[in-house]
């Protein structure tokens, strides 16, 4: 791509309302555009950025025998009301609407659920497992507030990997396999030196999962 072609131009001023620095400094540099609290809009350079990041979690993930896929963004009712997280009482970052008919339908947040409907009709003996799918969707959350820039917000991309093992073992295996994936993958970005494997923040599966933390002036955890 020619500098001379792209539309994008750099700045002095970010938005006005923007305090992230992470924010401040992709607009100025003209990688992203704000159009409102927590949705941004990924310029030609920005982009670059991200497919080729995307490009690198593909090589490492199909390495191990991943299969990339693409669900939809809207969401039926019955798979969520089915794991009782449809009720805005248990999961309140819904965005909801209706067909003209009446149905009420979401924009996804996460995608356990449908892939776990999905796999019913893929999955009919255990011959078929493993299966380890993934996928770079976008994602919806009705954040109360929208914040750290592009770090947390309303609208986002997200890539989620999922495993359907034989067993217990079989999972864990996968999980243990996996931590080097992304290590690799962080390595390979140019952040290992300075990601951690930490606890899990908070979320419906806590209990059963870790997070990989970036040491940033831009973070507000702290890692003790």
């Amino acid at each position: 791509m020619r500098q001379s072609l792209l539309f994008s131009k750099t700045g002095k001023n970010p938005p006005a309302d923007e305090v992230s620095r992470n924010a401040k400094l992709l607009v100025r540099a003209g990688f992203a555009h704000k159009e409102m609290a927590g949705v941004w809009t990924f310029l030609p350079l920005g982009l670059r950025v991200i497919e080729k990041i995307k490009q690198i979690i593909r090589e490492e993930l199909d390495a191990v025998g991943a299969n990339e896929m693409a669900m939809t963004a809207l969401q039926r009712s019955q798979p969520w009301e089915a794991s009782g997280r449809w009720d805005d009482r248990v999961v309140d970052d819904w965005f909801k609407t209706k067909l003209k008919n009446g149905t009420e339908l979401g924009l996804a947040f996460t995608h356990e659920e449908p892939i776990t409907d999905l796999m019913r009709n893929h999955i009919s003996s255990y011959r078929d497992l493993p299966i380890y799918a993934y996928q770079f969707q976008t994602k919806f959350r009705n954040e109360l507030r929208a914040k750290s820039g592009v770090m947390r917000g309303r609208e986002f991309l997200m890539k989620d990997l999922y495993d359907f093992s034989l067993d217990e073992k079989q999972h864990l295996e996968f999980y243990e396999k996996m931590k080097g994936v992304y290590a690799r993958i962080f390595d390979r970005i140019g952040i290992g030196d300075r990601t951690y494997l930490t606890m899990s923040s908070g979320g419906s599966f806590s209990k059963y999962s870790f997070e990989f933390q970036t040491l940033t002036e831009a973070g507000e955890d702290v890692i003790v």
